[in-house]
């Protein structure tokens, strides 16, 4: 076994895994999972730019992760940014922050970097079910960006496209700096317009419709599953591998972009920082299901950050 931890910093949280692997038998142990909201990015589709605020935000979660990882005792670590830190001008700033907590450097990755982690960490454990039939069409539902992989055992076609559910909230529903609550019929149309292009885009590299299996990965997939599943509190063990039909997707999605703040944050499993992100962010799920004819998503709890794992075992 080797102790790793792995993190991953994308537009709206940040997330730690420190687990004991074993390449020989594809065992991952799980020692400390955990995932902060920093909504690193605050802003940036509008200025190109990471808000100083956003910045010791993430720093904060930075330095309690430094504190798990030498509790744990992690050999290898490996920092993993995405989307925001991709787009941003300062993220230098960045860059110096996490070296000076850490002691590692962030690694802005690729799109296509990332899809590969996601599918990697999606599917290790799904290939022994004969039920769930390949190829697998993996979509990581992040907050600047959605990932698209379609393989079987290895990654046949990838692409990022600039549809996660921050980037539409910021870009769409925001009215004189305030979530609009609910947003209007207008407001809707041109998320949905921006989804349509976005896909339609993912669809000249990756083969969607060719998949026989959707595998739905971050934040937003896991929440429309537990509220699918009227969870009275977020559960890890009751959402992987859960599955949810187009229809509830469907119901669920329309509930919430008619819902309010005070809603929203109702639902006993929503996170307090998903609350103004996650009708966009249902809108996209729904969206891709309707596009590929998926009949239901198949909700997994490991995704990019158990894939940089497996890249440092």
């Amino acid at each position: 076994m080797t102790r790793v931890a792995a993190i991953d910093c994308g537009t709206n949280s940040i997330r730690l895994l420190v687990a004991d692997c074993d390449p020989a038998t594809g065992e991952l142990v799980d020692l400390d999972r955990r995932m902060t909201i920093v909504r690193l990015g605050q802003g940036v589709d509008r200025t190109g730019r990471l808000a100083p605020e956003a910045l010791e935000r993430t720093f904060v979660a930075c330095r309690e992760y430094a504190a798990a990882i030498k509790e744990h005792g992690a050999e290898r670590v490996r920092f993993v940014a995405t989307s925001a830190s991709r787009d941003a001008e300062n993220r230098e700033d960045f860059v110096r922050g996490v070296v000076g907590i850490l002691g590692v450097e962030p690694e802005v990755i690729s799109g296509d970097q990332e899809a590969e982690f996601s599918f990697t960490g999606a599917t290790r454990e799904l290939a022994g079910q004969d039920h769930l039939p390949k190829p697998y069409l993996v979509v990581d539902i992040g907050g600047g960006s959605t990932e698209f992989v379609v393989g079987e055992e290895h990654v046949r076609a990838a692409r990022s496209v600039d549809i996660g559910c921050v980037r539409m909230t910021e870009r769409h529903l925001v009215r004189d700096g305030v979530v609009s609550d609910p947003p209007c019929e207008e407001q809707i149309a041109a998320v949905r317009a921006d989804i349509e292009a976005a896909l339609d885009l993912a669809e000249r590299t990756v083969p969607l419709r060719e998949a026989h299996t959707l595998v739905g990965l971050a934040g937003s997939v896991t929440t429309v599953s537990a509220i699918a599943q009227e969870l009275p509190a977020y559960d890890s063990a009751a959402i992987h591998h859960s599955r949810v039909s187009r229809d509830r997707v469907r119901e669920i999605t329309e509930w919430l972009l008619r819902s309010t703040h005070a809603e929203r944050a109702a639902i006993p499993a929503m996170h307090p920082g998903r609350v103004d992100v996650i009708a966009a962010g249902a809108l996209v799920l729904l969206a891709i299901m309707e596009r590929i004819g998926a009949e239901e998503v198949v909700v997994s709890e490991h995704d990019i950050l158990d894939g940089i794992a497996w890249s440092v075992a």
